[in-house]
């Protein structure tokens, strides 16, 4: 090779690797993250609420980008006006932390659907005494709506608007959509907080008012979520308080035990997205008539239960938009979090005296047991379980006469026990045994023989 021929290539060769190394520094910076803050950075900026925005598309999943009004002007700008778009919404910090799931949460979304994921970053504003940042939220809202006003100018609907907000965040998306006047397309409160809102006005918290539909997923009404429905349709995890998973003994403090609880909803929400199981809901005016399986339909909503996520059956798309209904549904305690509402009715001989009967469902080597407290002056018993498989996976039924110190009967003539799955995905039969003499300490077994049909 000639030696003017050698210069040029070297010349090439350090022109295209600087290139590179500074395109890749330069993508490296546009790489946003949250804030994350101190005690004493807070002290020094909580004259200024600082809210910034991040974006993530399909086109930079792995590498949000700050987000802003002079952004949108930018040929370069990842943002699709065309897309509906989805705001994220994080609530209190505790410790000035910023949240580690908000990038789970938005690659959730957008493996989803193939959409606009705005993240709104106000950890400085959340992360002080608990009543002051209440006091800043409503300032975080008006500031969402003045980039929505702008992203309005651009093309965007405010139909094309789902703002998904967690904890405290949910009464902040709902004051953004109070600022519009229900105009937002969807609001979904993932554990709305209660503190200081149980008792507000609608004005001041989540509502149905708030957006076009609004759903919410309870899962820790009895400490740091809110224990009444706030939007059209309110799901009530276990009944919304203790989650399956969640026990004490696992968690070395009590903030950590009450914590597990209300970040159950967020959890459970992205493991919907996901789509590797149904999470539905079954109206129902109160957890204990759900579990007692006096509601096992969904007549309300034309059959078809209402879902969590973003299925045509999670609610956008219902047509008329309910009338503020409280959902109730059973969970595993890890993902995906389905469990099959199995309804155990069984209906005995008249005793003479109390007794206590264990009914354990057997599918391999996974069992779901509850006990049972038989009265003298009950015959008839109805009760719902979860179980980690459908009804025509159920490999047996056992029955025992426990014959506990408070209880003495003898024998327990089982005239019948029936299980039923609900609500009614496929049409299938009762699976019920008749006839059974159970004495105590003595377990009996039935084994079910079966094929399960899905389609």
């Amino acid at each position: 090779m000639p030696p003017e021929h050698q210069t040029v290539l070297l010349w090439v060769v350090v022109i295209t690797s600087t290139y590179l190394v500074a395109g890749s520094a330069e993508q490296q910076e546009e790489c946003a993250e949250l804030n994350n803050t101190t005690w004493q950075e807070y002290r020094q900026q909580r004259a200024k609420l600082q809210v910034q925005y991040l974006l993530l598309t399909r086109r930079n999943m792995d590498c949000a980008h700050k987000f802003s009004q002079e952004s949108l002007a930018e040929q370069s700008s990842l943002f699709n006006v065309s897309l509906l778009t989805k705001v994220i919404i994080h609530g209190y910090r505790a410790l000035g932390s910023k949240p580690s799931w908000v990038k789970e949460l938005a690659q959730a979304l957008l493996r989803a659907q193939d959409v606009n994921v705005v993240v709104v970053d106000w950890v400085y504003g959340a992360s002080f005494a608990y009543n002051l940042v209440v006091e800043n939220y409503k300032e975080v809202a008006v500031q969402i709506s003045v980039l929505i006003n702008e992203l309005q100018k651009h093309g965007c609907k405010l139909e094309n608007f789902h703002f998904i907000g967690v904890s405290l965040g949910a009464h902040v998306a709902g004051f953004v959509g109070t600022l519009f006047e229900g105009r937002i397309g969807r609001i979904t409160g993932l554990d709305p907080a209660g503190p200081m809102f149980k008792g507000a006005d609608t004005f001041d918290r989540l509502d149905p008012s708030d957006a076009q539909f609004v759903d919410a997923i309870h899962t820790d009404s009895d400490y740091f979520g809110i224990s009444i429905p706030v939007g059209h349709v309110d799901f009530f995890l276990n009944g919304g308080k203790d989650q399956a998973g969640c026990a004490r003994s696992r968690f070395p403090s009590m903030y950590g035990y009450v914590i597990c609880d209300h970040m159950r909803a967020l959890h459970v929400y992205m493991s919907a997205l996901n789509g590797s199981c149904t999470l539905a809901g079954v109206p129902c005016s109160s957890y204990e008539d759900f579990l007692q399986g006096l509601c096992v339909d969904c007549d309300d909503f034309k059959g078809s239960c209402p879902t969590i996520g973003l299925s045509q059956n999670s609610g956008i798309l219902m047509s008329p938009v309910p009338r503020e209904k409280q959902l109730f549904l059973l969970t595993t305690s890890s993902a995906p979090y389905c469990a099959h509402h199995i309804l155990l009715e069984l209906e005995v001989s008249p005793l003479d005296k109390s007794a206590e009967l264990e009914v354990t469902l057997r599918t391999e080597n996974m069992g779901t047991e509850r006990r049972l407290r038989l009265q003298t002056g009950w015959t008839e018993y109805r009760t719902v379980l979860a179980h980690p498989v459908a009804l025509c996976e159920i490999g047996s039924i056992w029955l025992k006469n426990t014959g506990a110190r408070f209880y003495r009967q003898g024998e327990i003539h089982v005239k019948s026990v029936c299980l039923t799955e609900f609500p009614a995905l496929r049409h299938e039969e009762p699976l019920c045994v008749n006839n059974i003499h159970i004495r105590r300490g003595a377990p009996w077994s039935h084994d079910f023989v079966q094929v399960c049909n899905f389609f």
